[in-house]
């Protein structure tokens, strides 16, 4: 299902435009303004977690809802929303502790959302295409939690 993913060429001038990139030209989080004199980089993980909750729920709006199907939907919806509520939750943490607790759930339910999205692909093969762009955007923020994830026990370990 992925497989067009792997180079990162492949059906480029097919797709069709992502809802992640609403804004922005390049798919991330639009830079993000200074606060109070602060300088801030142009990366907010914050704001890249609601894009893709947001996607996610536009996504499942397209798929047909059948027997097999609402139960998948049902899951995505709760797994690729919980992404961004459970970073801003970390965000939050009054100790290392509850922030590492709250970014193992973050990339947890990145990972699950990557199943839901396969699973719905298998069920649905019309939505595969638009499902793989949300699946590399879960891959990614997979990844980046895992980094935040490893580097927080290090540094408190």
């Amino acid at each position: 299902m992925f497989k067009e993913e792997a180079n990162g060429k492949a059906g480029d001038e097919q797709r069709p435009p992502s809802p992640l990139s609403a804004g922005a030209d390049n798919g991330h989080a639009p830079e993000a303004k200074p606060q109070d004199g602060a300088s801030r980089k142009p990366f907010d993980l914050e704001e890249r977690t609601a894009r893709f909750g947001e996607a996610v729920l536009a996504f499942v709006k397209t798929i047909p809802v059948t027997p097999i199907t609402s139960p998948l939907i049902t899951q995505l919806v709760k797994s690729g929303t919980s992404v961004g509520a459970n970073y801003s939750e970390a965000t939050e943490a009054g100790t290392r502790k509850e922030f590492r607790n709250f970014i193992s759930i973050c990339r947890r339910e990145a990972k699950e959302t990557k199943h839901w999205l396969r699973m719905i692909g298998a069920a649905v093969p019309a939505s595969k295409s638009a499902g793989r762009l949300l699946w590399q955007e879960a891959k990614e923020l997979h990844l980046i939690l895992n980094a935040i994830h490893r580097k927080s026990k290090a540094a408190s370990g």
